[in-house]
């Protein structure tokens, strides 16, 4: 008995000691990152006299205390996913390797592009977002409120971003703080507008860095954090999945994390794939020197083109010559763009639905039966999207070309290049930002057209902008279901919810009360500017579309400013920012009497 009691109060030691040491190198390994992070920014951004050992030394000693921190997590807290458990070994392993090889070598000096040191800061990089994805999961432990704290993870990237594009290494002749944090902004709310040449002016550390911000922007900061918190703590509590359900759109709880996977997985997937294509599309070296440019510009103009960005790394953007007569290239960016745009739900129930009708396909030849049908395979969500998508498209190609039939643009091209030319103007106004015509040619009809399709803009759940698809298409169902005398919006068979219209008129009414002092603001600023450009200017920037009458590199310091409002509004949304700052309602147990108000 003494014995077994001695080896309980062991136990109890040893659990209580792991969980000491623990703690401390957690707290440990997130104050070193802190300064490795400040390290990073200097190695990087500033022209310096190398000091090798010094570099190394901090970075081996993070990831050290890193790695440790992370090896006692994973033995006092394993997950209860296999999956997560997998990942988790291997990233130990990998650390283990990395911590021995860089201690082996720690008075070696690298050449700064050596694979060695790129791959350092690399790894160095991905345990800082570990770390800081650690620490905004523990915000969400603390109920905060779910709205703030997508604000505030745009706007601590956006600054960050700022100030990382500010390094004397990340552009040619350097950028003031507006010109920074309107690039910057304009990346992570996935907008296109630019007050500086990107091709020109940006280094390669600089596109890098641009590159990133798409990346974070488009799928949202939360989105990441949380699922590198996830694999780092081996799970969520049940205050971060009821925090994290309506981010990641999952219709349960306990699928957050799945989900999240799924958002990241799709999004990398598609941007890889069209990285090929574009690559293999580009096979002409009036671009490219190297196929090591060449891979960059697909890898680049990939994901700038799926996440909606509207950036380009070559001179004059997709007006380049070579770009604007390949068609190819064009129809490949009209694709990404697309799928960027209709959403992430969108895109697993068509893989569902695929996925069902190949499985049909093969009983029916194999087997000859039928599957049982699976009601509602596609959500009425999925359908709407869907529908509204095709006929956006539909209604600005034939716009497109009808307006700019006699114009210089279509005049002489042939049918196919008339045809790619339309549909891709169709589908970059909504929140894309590429052109490939010069946006100072267009006729005053195509800008009308043009602003009316980067105010509806992309579908709820994508990486676009605007008020969305669904909710144009949900109040116009309201206008025909009064005009027909219903008392109820339906579509598919399916009656919509009032809540939901009242939302639609809500973002539509919110969107044009913000649009329009925006407007009525510049004006005073820039009084010799267009008033035709200004609203297109300021339509552009809260949509996140990107395009551009060539008026926003010559705008003032303040006029600048205002665009970014604008841009940082229109991709966290009108409502989510009411939603921040106003306390909701308790449901009231009374009704007021009835009053008519007329309307008309």
């Amino acid at each position: 008995m003494a014995l077994r009691r001695l080896y309980h109060r062991y136990q109890r030691f040893k659990i209580k000691l792991l969980h000491s040491l623990h703690n401390f190198f957690e707290q440990f390994s997130f104050y070193v990152g802190l300064v490795t992070a400040v390290v990073m920014a200097y190695d990087l951004g500033f022209r310096h006299v190398s000091k090798p050992v010094f570099f190394s030394s901090v970075y081996l000693l993070f990831l050290s205390t890193f790695t440790v921190a992370f090896i006692l997590r994973t033995l006092l807290f394993p997950s209860k996913s296999n999956l997560s458990n997998a990942l988790r070994l291997l990233l130990i392993i990998v650390l283990l390797f990395v911590c021995g090889y860089k201690f082996n070598h720690l008075k070696h000096a690298f050449a700064p592009h050596s694979w060695m040191n790129v791959g350092s800061l690399a790894i160095c990089g991905f345990l800082l977002l570990f770390d800081v994805s650690r620490k905004v999961l523990s915000l969400y432990s603390q109920r905060f409120n779910p709205a703030l704290s997508f604000i505030l993870s745009f706007l601590l990237l956006a600054l960050v971003g700022a100030g990382l594009l500010m390094l004397p290494r990340a552009t040619v002749h350097g950028l003031s703080f507006v010109d920074a944090l309107f690039t910057s902004v304009s990346a992570v709310c996935v907008t296109g507008l630019s007050t500086v040449d990107v091709a020109v002016e940006f280094t390669r550390l600089g596109k890098i860095i641009l590159l990133l911000l798409i990346q974070l922007g488009g799928l949202g900061m939360l989105s990441f954090t949380s699922f590198f918190g996830y694999l780092y703590q081996g799970g969520f509590s049940i205050e971060n999945q009821l925090f994290l359900k309506d981010i990641a759109t999952s219709d349960r709880i306990g699928d957050v994390f799945r989900t999240l996977l799924k958002i990241i997985l799709i999004t990398l997937g598609i941007e890889l794939v069209g990285a090929i294509f574009i690559y293999f599309m580009l096979d002409d070296n009036a671009l490219f020197l190297t196929n090591g440019q060449r891979f960059r510009f697909a890898l680049f103009h990939s994901v700038s083109a799926f996440c909606n960005a509207g950036f380009s790394t070559v001179p004059n953007g997709l007006l380049n010559d070579f770009l604007r007569n390949s068609a190819g290239f064009q129809w490949i960016i009209i694709v990404l763009v697309v799928f960027g745009g209709i959403g992430f739900s969108i895109i697993d129930d068509l893989y569902l639905f695929l996925k069902h009708y190949l499985r049909q396909l093969y009983y029916l030849f194999r087997y000859k039966e039928k599957i049982h049908h699976l009601s509602r395979l596609l959500s009425i969500n999925t359908r709407l999207v869907l529908f509204m998508t095709v006929a956006l498209i539909g209604f600005g190609t034939l716009s497109f070309w009808w307006s700019e039939a006699r114009g210089i643009l279509l005049l002489q091209n042939s049918f196919f290049d008339k045809l790619t030319t339309s549909v891709f103007a169709a589908v970059t106004p909504r929140t894309a930002g590429f052109a490939s015509f010069d946006m100072g040619q267009i006729s005053p009809a195509t800008v009308l057209v043009l602003l009316l399709l980067m105010w509806i803009g992309a579908s709820p759940g994508s990486t676009g902008g605007g008020i969305k698809t669904t909710t144009f298409a949900v109040a116009l169902l309201n206008v025909f279901s009064l005009a027909q005398g219903k008392e109820h919006v339906e579509m598919f068979r399916r009656r919509i919810p009032t809540e939901s219209v009242r939302r639609a008129f809500a973002v539509m009414t919110l969107s044009l009360l913000i649009i329009g002092p925006a407007i009525l603001v510049i004006t005073v600023l820039e009084p010799e500017k267009p008033l035709i450009g200004v609203a297109f200017e300021c339509f552009s920037a809260f949509s996140t579309a990107g395009l551009s009458l060539n008026l926003t590199p010559f705008f003032g310091e303040e006029t600048k400013i205002v665009l970014i409002l604008l841009m940082f509004i229109g991709r966290i949304g009108t409502f989510t920012l009411l939603m921040a700052f106003f306390r909701r309602t308790k449901a009231m147990k009374y009704q007021y009497p009835n009053e008519n108000v007329f309307i008309n």
